[in-house]
């Protein structure tokens, strides 16, 4: 049904995409470190993985990103050995090669926990969702195989039918994507335990979300930290 949607207003949206790229803002990646050792404690390697939403495109600093709230609220438990490695347009497939180049260059790497931001731009490509869980399921055996991983935390896809930024019906196509997407990934989740799905975070509002409408802003970065913090930790105390 989608499918034959997309194929009536295909030209619409063509043409809405491409006015919501031309005009949106390109904000940058947050500054600052993207990795280090903090905290006291037994040690803990992380590793945060993924997209823009991972390199922090939406806040100033770190700081203010994933990996900042995610490394600054485990150094209250542990000596966190951390690592971001993301950059903006990833899709899956590219996180992957990333990955797999490092690991060719440093092939003792280990992380005992890594948290996934992936999905926003698979969904703006033309992948299909069952291609899409495919290369997730290559994701998680690369991670925990490869990495050493135990503790591996993937976020689903954000709502993209709340993006502001988005005119519809735009808008209400990317966002029946993107629960689609989910809902397979919910799928794969209940069959998979090797990694926890995590929700994105607070809730996208104009309010909450960068100046772009697109990406996150503090308030968000901050609750979806949180969530990765009380999962990680969480995971600690089972495995205890």
């Amino acid at each position: 049904m989608h499918y034959l949607i997309f194929i009536l207003l295909a030209p619409i949206l063509f043409l809405q995409g491409r006015t919501v790229k031309k005009n949106t803002p390109q904000l940058p990646e947050a500054a600052g470190p993207r990795q280090g050792t903090v905290g006291n404690g037994a040690t803990l390697s992380v590793l945060i993985l993924g997209d823009s939403a991972a390199a922090g495109v939406g806040v100033a600093h770190q700081q203010q990103a994933l990996a900042g709230v995610v490394v600054n609220e485990l150094a209250q438990h542990y000596q966190v050995d951390w690592r971001l490695m993301a950059k903006s347009g990833h899709n899956t497939l590219q996180a992957i090669d990333m990955l797999q180049q490092e690991l060719v260059q440093q092939q003792e790497m280990r992380f005992e926990a890594v948290v996934v931001s992936l999905g926003v731009n698979d969904v703006l490509s033309p992948l299909t969702v069952n291609k899409w869980i495919g290369q997730q399921q290559t994701l998680v055996e690369l991670v925990t195989r490869k990495l050493g991983c135990r503790r591996l935390i993937l976020t689903r896809v954000p709502p993209m039918g709340d993006f502001p930024v988005l005119p519809q019906p735009l808008r209400w196509f990317l966002g029946q994507r993107s629960q689609a997407f989910n809902r397979q990934l919910q799928r794969y989740a209940l069959q998979e335990p090797r990694f926890t799905l995590l929700e994105f975070g607070h809730q996208l509002n104009s309010d909450a979300m960068a100046t772009d409408g697109f990406h996150p802003g503090a308030l968000i970065y901050q609750d979806w930290g949180q969530s990765v913090v009380n999962a990680l930790l969480a995971d600690n105390t089972k495995s205890n």
